[in-house]
Formats: C-alpha cells, structure tokens, sequence
C-alpha cells in the first residue's frame, strides 16, 4: 500500500493574484465613475398664484406626449426650436419653464433643456402638465 502525502498547507498566491488584478480593474475604473450630472434643486410645493405671476418674464415650453414643442400655443419644430430659443431669450431674463405631459420622453424635455443652456438661460423649471 502506498501512503498517501496530507495536504497541510493551502497555497494562497493564485487567490492573491486575483485579489490584485481586482483591485487593479477598481484603480483605473474609480475616476471614471466620477460623471458630471445635472446640478437640480428640487423646489419645496410652491402655490400655482407665484407660477402664473403676470411680472416675471417667464418663456414656457410645453411638450407634448408626442414630442412635440409648443410656444404660445404655437408647434415649433425640434430642429428651429434652438435658434427660437436664442432668438427670444433675452426678452425673458427670469428663465424658462418647461412643462411636459406625462408621457413625453425624458430625451425631449433634455433637448429643450440642451438649447435653453446653449441659449444662455440659468434658470430652468420643469413641472408637468
């Protein structure tokens, strides 16, 4: 009969190649997990008399659950709605208000977004329809 060796130790190192190629993968992901968002502060109930105050110079943006922009009551395509933007910012220094319908896709409440930023327009509201 032939004897048999025990096994009295456990050899660690592939474990510690693991645990460093791990932490290796962590290192170079970590700064990218540090992204830019959108600066939002999210406003306390505000009643609907302030919204619709007659003083402030307010631009509203409504979009519809098909995506579409409207202005006035007025549709204004998705790719003239930038140079509206910009054409008519100055003449509403208290910033936008953009309201949506509840089913709009976030993509077009961001484009609207997008070209109030590129149009020079600070601040930003967003409520729904």
């Amino acid at each position: 009969m032939s004897e048999r060796k025990t096994f009295n130790e456990i050899n660690i190192t592939p474990l510690t190649d693991i645990f460093l190629v791990l932490l290796i993968i962590m290192m170079v992901i970590a700064p990218l997990l540090d992204q830019q968002g959108l600066n939002l502060t999210v406003p306390e109930n505000v009643e609907q008399e302030h919204i619709t105050n007659k003083d402030s110079k307010i631009l509203t943006v409504s979009v519809s659950a098909d995506n579409k922009y409207y202005v006035d009551q007025e549709e204004i395509n998705a790719d003239d709605l930038e140079n509206y933007i910009k054409g008519v910012a100055k003449d509403y220094p208290d910033g936008m208000m953009i309201q949506t319908d509840g089913d709009s896709t976030h993509g077009a409440i961001v484009k609207v977004m997008d070209c109030a930023r590129n149009s020079g327009i600070t601040s930003i509201s967003v409520s729904e329809i």
